[in-house]
């Protein structure tokens, strides 16, 4: 390998948000890691998704939405993974993407897409004001494996992961229990945020462990204006599909250029309603401020009674019923007599006479007659018609920011896996792949398998970038390290020839002896010692020789001998 390609391969293996930005075949080889995995396969066995054999894809997705709100957390933690500087990583990739374009694109480079996080103060928000202004997360991106992990540090009592690990498990998840075809699934990376548009039942987009299909998008609650947040606040930087990418900052877009249109149209009807009183309420509900200019108008026993907007969305709380839809009268009903008057209150709207003129109107708030003949409807008592009107305009569309189509499609072969075939099938199929595909190539070292790939990129990944196995032993003497590793579980995170990096060993307190032997060399390296590092592995022996030898236990049955050269020097191996 040169050392792009190098570097490219040792992303593929520690897998930070900034390494999938720069690199975005990454994204789709972790899903792909993701699939050739164990675990995921083995949740087909259990009885919840047993008994859901042969029903429909959708009703299975709602299934796997609940098991993993159940089984996964999800975690932002800034010193999980560590920390890092920008000056190292912005030097680290400048060969491959400007500062400026990082700065343009990342929420922690300068990027303030997202008003919300910009009012905040970005820094503070995520807990980083503690460090110096050039300190920022080293996030990564964790493999299946390493969200079930979590389990086993402390404080945690289910799997987790963040954003970007969430949006990939979702993908194989959804391609291995719901067999959902990784052709109708389409990644969107945003500067603060990952998530997935599923081409079903009308569109179901992914937010952290949540489903949102269209209707939860308009009903105005707070979780679902939670998960509107990314697309209509930020640019999209990354479209990443079975067929390819496409990325807002590369010319080059391997993604298929039709199956690209075909998701930004489908992605548009997704993001876009027509007007009714349902969605009417929706936007009320949403934007308060608006409902104190109208009222709701019901029946008792012949006569008309009235109750205030706001006063009638404040019964929604605490309740199973809602404002707009049709348990509206079962709402009505908790409504105590002294907040009903019979009269029609002046200054307000009367709710059914804007169903009346929605329904004979049908007004299209995206054409200006529309807007005007609404704001003609409601100007005798809104103050700020306009105001009113563009907020309802902006809450029936969201205007995703996607990459711009005009760039150079250069065809890829596209990851040919079905959801008919089984995990050795599959494995089988991208070995066989490996040779032409790029992303199938990378997708085992994101799988961490040492028995068919490389070693020199997994080896220069432990040694360079996990801090947290650095820190954790900063006031350890080499042999209190030592002690320290051979007093925790000699188990692996990764079955079979598949190796964990020092600090995912760090973080969960286990690891097979190699795993172990090659995070002692990271703190021998990292402290300075003018010396050669080398690991031998011989079946279920293990040494590490320095000023010292130090010898662990192996079930991982490899035969390798590696030498860590001293700091600056890319690792040989033999």
């Amino acid at each position: 390998m040169n050392s792009e390609q190098l570097e490219k391969y040792t992303s593929a293996i520690t897998l930070s948000d900034m390494e999938i930005f720069v690199f975005p075949e990454l994204m789709y080889s972790l899903v792909l890691a993701n699939i050739m995995s164990p675990v995921i396969w083995r949740w087909r066995e259990l009885d919840c998704f047993k008994k859901l054999q042969g029903k429909s894809r959708y009703r299975k997705l709602m299934r796997l939405k609940q098991f993993i709100i159940d089984e996964f957390e999800f975690n932002l933690d800034l010193e999980t993974w560590g920390l890092t500087s920008q000056d190292k990583e912005l030097k680290r990739f400048e060969k491959f993407v400007s500062p400026t374009d990082i700065a343009r694109s990342n929420a922690l480079f300068g990027y303030h897409g997202d008003k919300y996080y910009f009012d905040v103060d970005i820094r503070r928000h995520f807990g980083l004001d503690k460090y110096h202004n050039d300190i920022i997360p080293y996030w990564k991106t964790e493999t299946v494996e390493a969200m079930d992990a979590f389990r086993l540090k402390e404080g945690y009592r289910t799997g987790a992961g963040e954003c970007v690990s969430l949006a990939v498990l979702y993908v194989a998840a959804a391609f291995i229990i719901c067999e959902i075809p990784l052709e109708d699934i389409y990644m969107i990376l945003t500067p603060l945020h990952s998530q997935n548009f599923i081409d079903t039942q009308g569109g179901v987009l992914t937010n952290n462990r949540r489903l949102v299909t269209k209707t939860m998008w308009f009903n105005g609650t707070a979780i679902s204006n939670k998960a509107q947040r990314a697309l209509r606040n930020e640019n999209v930087t990354i479209v990443a599909h079975s067929s390819g990418y496409i990325h807002c900052l590369y010319e080059d877009a391997t993604i298929d250029k039709e199956l690209y249109r075909r998701f930004a149209g489908k992605l548009d009807e997704y993001l876009t309603t027509d007007l009714s009183l349902f969605v009417f309420a929706s936007f009320l509900r949403t934007c308060h401020e608006h409902q104190k200019f109208f009222q709701v108008c019901c029946d008792c026993h012949g006569q008309a009674q009235f109750v205030k907007a706001e006063v009638l969305f404040h019964y929604e709380h605490g309740s199973n019923y809602r404002v707009g839809d049709k348990t509206l009268c079962k709402l009505l009903a908790e409504v105590s007599d002294e907040d009903f008057v019979r009269y029609q209150l002046p200054g307000r709207i009367r709710c059914d006479e804007l169903e009346e003129f929605i329904e004979k109107e049908r007004p299209d708030l995206r054409r200006a007659e529309g807007k005007s003949a609404l704001r003609r409807f409601v100007e005798p008592v809104v103050g700020d018609a306009e105001q009113l009107v563009n907020d309802l305009a902006d809450f029936l569309h969201t205007e995703a920011k996607l990459p711009a189509p005009d760039k150079n499609f250069v065809p890829a072969d596209p990851v040919g896996i079905s959801v008919r075939q089984s995990r050795r099938e599959i494995i089988e199929h991208l070995q066989q792949e490996r040779q032409s595909n790029y992303t199938a190539d990378l997708a085992f070292y994101a799988y961490r398998d040492v028995e068919h790939s490389d070693w020199t990129p997994f080896v220069k990944a432990a040694v360079e970038r996990n801090p947290v196995s650095i820190q954790m032993t900063g006031s350890m003497s080499i042999d209190e390290v030592y002690g320290w590793l051979e007093q925790m579980r000699n188990i692996s995170i990764y079955d079979g020839k598949r190796l964990a990096q020092p600090d995912e060993v760090a973080n969960f307190q286990s690891g097979d002896g190699i795993e172990k032997a090659i995070l002692l060399a990271n703190v021998i390296r990292e402290r300075g010692l003018e010396q050669d590092l080398e690991i031998i592995a011989e079946g279920s022996d293990v040494i590490l020789k320095g000023e010292k030898e130090h010898g662990f236990a192996s079930t991982k049955g490899l035969d390798k001998r590696f030498r860590i050269c001293a700091a600056g020097a890319v690792p040989v191996v033999e």
